[in-house]
């Protein structure tokens, strides 16, 4: 990568890691329902806005917003709900570090449901110790971290987001789409599923408190809307796939942000879980053996 796209990418990882400790601030004042909704929003109005002012055309076939509504529906919807009822029992970074695995099962189910993508011994001994991470994160024995429910409501939505990806690859990427079309398209989907589904969600009066509005803003404009235009880009730039390696940057940014900002303890199986799990992944796609090929190269 150039420095740009060096730049790009390291930024995409602070605002997407960013967006668990303003998910934490946001639930202060919004129910989980209303804080899904208003990010959804509020990241839609910037993509569309971005779409206009470059003159991308939406998709206009209902097949195809078909495909859109349940990408945006496993991939926005659902894990944006059970990162907010999760975040509502657990902390910031642990959430964070458990979406850290979405990588790692969009590769089980990618070799489950792609047959181009079958799992290689190495993507299984990856799986496999990627496996073992998670459990050591989730950590039934420790309430440190949060209530158990709230940790596994984070790791659902780290599945969702996998079948998410899973799903796009398979309906979606064939179609050959402007990649600002596609997500401009798919959080468009996305906000009028979640608004239909909010008001059985449970309501109460807002309260927009400094840091609670700050935090709703920061997530819809920047950790949603600026961060799916630098992703798109960065698949344009560099690849779909060196793009995706943004995710085992992310949960270094939420527990250094939570951390910083929300004063949450940095504790044993938190570090050693998301370690082993990067790990597994990192293995799993030969990302240690790619640099060093790298250096080598470099050196020559």
């Amino acid at each position: 990568m150039d420095k740009a796209s060096v730049a790009r990418f390291l930024l995409l990882a602070l605002l997407w890691g960013s967006s668990f400790t303003f998910i934490k601030v946001s639930l202060e004042g919004l129910t989980p329902g209303q804080l899904v909704l208003s990010r959804l929003v509020l990241g839609a109005a910037v993509l569309l806005s971005i779409a206009a002012l470059r003159k991308v055309a939406l998709p206009r076939s209902a097949q195809i917003w078909g495909h859109i509504a349940a990408a945006g529906l496993f991939g926005n919807v659902i894990p944006f709900l059970l990162l907010s009822y999760g975040e509502k029992t657990t902390g910031a970074g642990i959430a964070g570090v458990l979406i850290g695995a979405t990588p790692l099962l969009t590769l089980a189910l990618a070799t489950a449901a792609l047959p181009t993508e079958r799992a290689t011994s190495r993507k299984a001994v990856g799986l496999a110790l990627g496996f073992v991470g998670v459990v050591l994160l989730i950590g039934p024995w420790h309430e440190s971290l949060g209530s158990l429910s709230g940790r596994l409501a984070c790791f659902g939505a780290a599945v969702s987001y996998a079948i998410g990806f899973v799903y796009v690859r398979k309906y979606l990427s064939p179609l050959g789409l402007a990649p600002l079309a596609l997500a401009a398209s798919q959080l468009v989907a996305a906000a009028v599923l979640q608004a239909v589904v909010t008001p059985f969600l449970g309501w109460r009066t807002p309260e927009f408190t400094g840091p609670v509005t700050a935090s709703i803003v920061l997530l819809g404009l920047l950790s949603t809307g600026l961060a799916y235009v630098l992703y798109f880009r960065l698949i344009g730039d560099v690849g779909a796939t060196t793009a995706s390696a943004v995710n085992y940057v992310v949960p270094v940014f939420a527990v250094l942000v939570s951390v910083l900002f929300l004063g949450e303890p940095v504790t044993w199986n938190l570090l050693a879980g998301g370690l082993v799990v990067l790990v597994g992944v990192a293995y799993a796609e030969n990302r240690l053996g790619q640099l060093r090929k790298e250096k080598v190269g470099a050196v020559r």
